[in-house]
């Protein structure tokens, strides 16, 4: 008889409907709902993506079923049977949801792993910590995969999108070892470099992993979509970024955004749309790699971490 592990994947959450923004937005803002004027700029930002929040719930819906079925694939003949439970931070079924779902479905033992590859206490830290507290609470035993940003597969999978991009650019008549190369990720409260917090370096490993995969030397990391907040955050933004590059005759421009997985607002509008309207004005041209989305070598990743993880529950 096989052992049932459960996996609760976990992400940040979308609302569902635009009827939703508003409840979204004032989980995420503890409580405090977003002012008139906030409320119309975020649903002005949803309204601006073709198809409005309803693919954005449906990439991560995608990713953990591809997720399952790639558990299913490399644990064929073994004697554990893992199971896949969703737990989104700021949506429903929120964190605790998908734990207590596991618990009433018998599981014992479970494995958590977020969709995101680079650890901060603020971001994956914060997951684990809400997990942990429910999995305590209804006697499930838990174990997490911190962080992947070094996975070989992971990184191919990047570096694979960032030739691809760059042969379009190629074809356009560009020459590839001009096109500065942009890796991003969502930026994050200064204070964390103070705390010790490796979120920072290992997003840059991730980028030099994948610039040196990609065969890739004209490159350099920036930030994108900071919090308003009167806290300082983690810098230079990525619009700051291009205006700086323009100055030094930089025209052609190529946005990895290594530290997001699934097509999102972070994704559609601040890069596609505002990156783009800005490179736009400084008559530059600026192309984004595809997101990983179920990718099979991402899924593999995710399904090896799950896997090796699980040896700690034995």
């Amino acid at each position: 008889m096989s052992t049932k592990i459960g996996v609760l994947v976990m992400s940040y959450g979308t609302p569902e409907s635009m009827d939703q923004v508003e409840t979204y937005y004032t989980h995420i803002r503890r409580g405090h709902p977003p002012t008139p004027e906030q409320l119309q700029e975020l649903t002005e930002r949803y309204e601006a993506i073709v198809g409005g929040v309803f693919p954005l719930r449906a990439n991560t819906d995608k990713q953990v079923a591809a997720l399952q079925e790639t558990l299913a694939q490399l644990n064929q003949g073994s004697d554990q049977q893992f199971v896949c439970y969703q737990g989104l931070k700021h949506a429903r079924p929120f964190i605790e949801d998908g734990v207590e779902q596991m618990a009433r479905d018998g599981i014992k033992q479970a494995v958590g792993i977020v969709l995101a590859p680079h650890y901060s206490v603020m971001s994956i830290g914060g997951y684990i910590k809400r997990a942990e507290e429910k999995a305590a609470e209804l006697g499930v035993k838990m174990s997490f995969v911190h962080s992947y940003h070094l996975h070989p597969k992971l990184i191919k999978a990047f570096a694979d999108r960032v030739c691809a991009k760059l042969d379009q650019f190629k074809e356009g008549g560009a020459d590839r070892d001009q096109v500065k190369v942009l890796f991003s990720a969502h930026s994050l409260p200064e204070r964390i470099l103070k705390m010790g917090d490796p979120y920072q370096d290992q997003l840059l490993e991730t980028a030099g992993a994948v610039a040196a995969e990609a065969g890739v030397n004209n490159w350099q990391f920036t930030w994108q979509s900071a919090g308003r907040t009167a806290d300082p955050w983690l810098g230079p933004d990525i619009l700051d970024t291009l205006r700086s590059l323009s100055q030094e005759q930089v025209e052609d421009i190529l946005v990895a955004p290594v530290g997001f997985v699934s097509d999102h607002l972070e994704v559609l509008y601040d890069l596609d749309i505002e990156a783009k309207t800005i490179a736009k004005e400084l008559d530059m041209r600026l192309e984004r790699i595809e997101s990983l989305g179920t990718d099979p070598l991402y899924m593999e990743t995710l399904a090896e971490c799950v896997m090796k993880q699980a040896t700690d529950l034995k």
